[in-house]
C-alpha cells in the first residue's frame, strides 16, 4: 500500500462545498419510518418513528452501538429494504412502495454505496472492478470510456499503479480504494457509507476517510455515513445516534 504522503488528498481548505442553507430542500427526506422484521415468528420492531433530512452535498454520520439500527436505516436508503412505515424521498422520487426494477433502475442513476466488508469480485482487476460499476450505470457507455474513468478513478485514490491486481493482491486498505473508487466512478449525486473503514487499522482507515470526504467535497456529492467511530463522526457536517431505533441529532459534535 502506498505511504499517506503519496496518496492524492487535496488540503482541508482547497475544495470548498457548497454552503448548506436551512432553506435548501432536501436531497433525502426520510418521515416517520418504521421498520419491523419477523424474528422466528414475531415482529422485531428496528426502527420507530424515524425522521431525517439531508441536503444536497452534505456529509451525515450515524453513529450508535450494534444492533440500534443504523445499519438498517442505510439498507432503507439505498433500496435494499422496505420501511414498513412512512416515507422515504431521495431526489424528489418517493421510493417507498417503488417495484423491483424501478428501484433497481433508480439506484443506477442516484446512488453508490461504500460497505465494511471490500465485496469486489476475486476474479476481475482492480480495473474491472471498477469499470462494472461504471458499465452496470451506463450500460451505452463505449468501453474504452468506461476504461479510461475506471483507471481515472483508480489514479485518484493513489492506485494507479495497481489497475490489473485482483483483490487477492491487495492489501485491505487498497482493497477499500478499490470500493471508494468504484462508488465515485459514477459520479452519484449520494453516497452510503457502512463502517467504511471497521475492517482497517486506525492509520489505513484515516487515509481511506481522508479520501472519502475529499471525493465528495469536489463533487457535491452527500453522504450518509454509518460509523462506531466519535471521531470520524466529528467530522461531518451533521451528526446523529441511533438508540434503539431511534434517531436524533447531537449537538455540538460535528461541524
Amino acid at each position: 500500500m502506498l505511504p499517506p504522503e503519496h496518496i492524492p488528498v487535496m488540503q482541508e481548505n482547497s475544495a470548498p462545498r457548497a454552503p448548506h442553507s436551512g432553506g435548501s430542500t432536501p436531497i433525502i427526506t426520510v418521515s416517520g419510518v418504521d421498520y419491523v422484521v419477523d424474528m422466528a415468528g414475531k415482529p422485531l420492531q428496528i426502527l420507530k418513528g424515524v425522521d431525517l433530512a439531508v441536503t444536497p452535498g452534505e456529509v451525515v454520520a450515524i453513529v450508535g452501538p450494534s444492533g440500534s439500527g443504523k445499519t438498517s436505516l442505510l439498507m432503507l436508503l439505498a433500496g435494499l429494504e422496505r420501511a414498513t412505515a412512512g416515507r422515504i424521498t431521495i431526489g424528489g422520487t418517493d421510493i417507498t412502495n417503488l417495484d423491483e426494477d424501478a428501484m433497481a433502475v433508480f439506484r443506477r442513476k442516484t446512488l453508490s454505496i461504500v460497505f465494511q466488508s471490500f465485496h469486489l469480485i476475486p476474479s476481475l482487476s482492480a480495473l474491472d472492478n471498477v469499470g462494472l460499476a461504471l458499465e452496470i450505470a451506463q450500460p451505452d457507455l463505449p468501453l474504452a470510456k468506461v476504461r479510461e474513468a475506471a483507471a481515472a478513478a483508480l489514479d485518484t485514490v493513489g492506485l494507479g499503479k495497481r489497475l490489473d491486481h485482483r483483490p487477492a493482491a491487495l492489501s485491505g486498505g487498497e482493497q477499500q480504494r478499490v470500493g471508494l473508487a468504484r462508488a465515485l466512478v459514477t459520479k452519484p449525486p449520494l453516497l452510503l457509507a457502512d463502517e467504511p473503514t471497521g475492517n482497517l487499522d486506525q492509520n489505513t482507515g484515516a487515509v481511506v476517510v481522508d479520501l472519502m470526504f475529499d471525493l465528495a467535497r469536489r463533487n457535491n456529492t452527500t453522504v450518509v455515513l454509518i460509523t462506531h467511530d466519535p471521531n470520524l463522526a466529528a467530522r461531518a457536517d451533521r451528526s446523529f445516534t441511533m438508540t434503539q431505533g431511534r434517531l436524533s441529532e447531537n449537538t455540538g459534535g460535528a461541524h
